[in-house]
């Protein structure tokens, strides 16, 4: 069976062939950030701890905000809701910015030594999953100070991020590949990313929107991720069934496409670094 699998997906051959090198990578990848530091790797928890507090006085203290369909939770439903949008794009947001110079910024790698590059973009998602999950851990603890608890239908958050993580896999590969070749892609990534922002539904639901514009933002996948996110980790919904059945798939098949297309791509990474 596995071995079935391994020949009809070559992503998933190419990231089981050598965990021990994508470990360590990753591993060194995420120690890399705060070196040099002062408080080290405290900083993990730290940033999203800061970025919390700062939103939750903005909002709470200076707007008065309220979420359109929890006005009775208040502005701190409001930063709750906000933060669980915000770690989703910038899980999102860390990879697709990395990834047009995950490859050019390693020419030994191309030149030098016989390196598996598909793995850069892996290490890069990796990283950022990391991230993701310590800011979830600070989330975890507000909603149980400010809440007294946590739902549990959070248990379903693996299943719903899923999805997500393949898909910047997937982009990683398309985008580290053309990002050899188009030396502007960085620019128009980071373009990109800040419009992208505001049309993620990360400051307001979807619902909020008049009704004609919201079959438009949820063509966004990041938009359904989002409002997936929120529903297990502050509303206590569990997923749609639709999105589970449709995002794995779609994301495999995603994933399968772009690595295909970097190994093509790969064939001229010398001859233009």
């Amino acid at each position: 069976m596995s071995f079935s699998i391994q020949r009809s997906l070559q992503a998933y051959a190419a990231l089981t062939r050598n965990p021990s090198i994508l470990w360590r990578l990753t591993e060194r990848e995420i120690a890399s950030r705060y070196r040099g530091s002062l408080l080290g790797w405290s900083w993990t928890l730290l940033n999203p701890l800061l970025m919390l507090a700062v939103y939750t006085f903005v909002f709470s203290t200076v707007f008065k905000a309220r979420w359109p369909d929890l006005q009775e939770a208040g502005p701190i439903g409001f930063a709750i809701n906000l933060f669980a949008g915000l770690i989703v794009y910038s899980l999102f947001a860390e990879c697709i910015s990395r990834a047009p110079t995950l490859v050019l910024s390693q020419p030994s790698y191309v030149k030098k030594v016989i390196f598996p590059l598909e793995l850069l973009s892996a290490v890069a998602v990796g990283a950022a999953a990391f991230h993701a999950c310590t800011s979830l851990v600070v989330l975890g603890l507000f909603e149980l100070i400010v809440q007294g608890s946590i739902p549990l239908t959070a248990f379903w958050l693996p299943l719903v991020w899923l999805p997500l993580v393949l898909g910047c896999l997937a982009l990683c590969w398309l985008l580290s590949a053309l990002g050899v070749y188009l030396r502007d892609l960085p620019q128009l990534v980071n373009v990109g990313l800040s419009v992208l922002m505001f049309l993620s539904a990360i400051f307001y639901p979807v619902s909020a929107l008049p009704e004609r514009w919201q079959p438009v933002l949820s063509l966004n996948p990041l938009v359904l991720v989002i409002e997936q996110t929120r529903a297990v980790l502050v509303s206590g919904q569990g997923p749609s069934a639709l999105y589970l059945c449709l995002g794995l798939p779609i994301s495999v098949v995603m994933c399968e496409l772009c690595f295909r297309m970097f190994q093509k791509a790969r064939r001229g990474f010398a001859d233009v670094m």
